[in-house]
């Protein structure tokens, strides 16, 4: 391989690591939760648009300690209780949740876990 041939390999390699982390795998957006009280928390949670309309996967790594009355959301800088999906299914490992009709998921940046129950938050990942 000549000196041309090498950079060219070099940079395209290059680019594509570069462009792997926003995809994330290819599937969507993903964020790690950050507890926000003390209820221990870790894991990711994915964004992925499927046909018209959007997904929120909880992953494998998921694992939520039990609080009363979590339910799946998501924020734009902030929780939005009309994007609430549900009760949270599991509290470890890999769950899916659809995003409401009509909301526009592509335009929120977090993914929350709140307490619907005493309005407070529980966790956030910012994707």
């Amino acid at each position: 391989m000549d000196r041309r041939a090498f950079l060219k390999f070099t940079l395209a390699a290059g680019a594509a690591t570069l462009v792997t982390p926003a995809l994330a795998g290819g599937h969507g957006r993903v964020g790690t939760f950050v507890k926000k009280n003390s209820y221990a928390v870790t894991g990711r949670a994915e964004l992925v648009k499927e046909g018209n309309g959007y997904v929120v996967n909880l992953l494998d790594d998921f694992s939520f300690a039990k609080a009363p009355d979590p339910k799946i959301a998501l924020g734009r800088n902030g929780y939005d209780k009309t994007t609430l999906m549900g009760l949270l299914k599991s509290t470890k490992g890999a769950s899916t949740y659809k995003v409401p009709a009509g909301i526009d998921a592509g335009s929120y940046n977090e993914v929350w876990i709140w307490c619907e129950k005493f309005n407070v938050p529980l966790a956030v990942a910012t994707l």
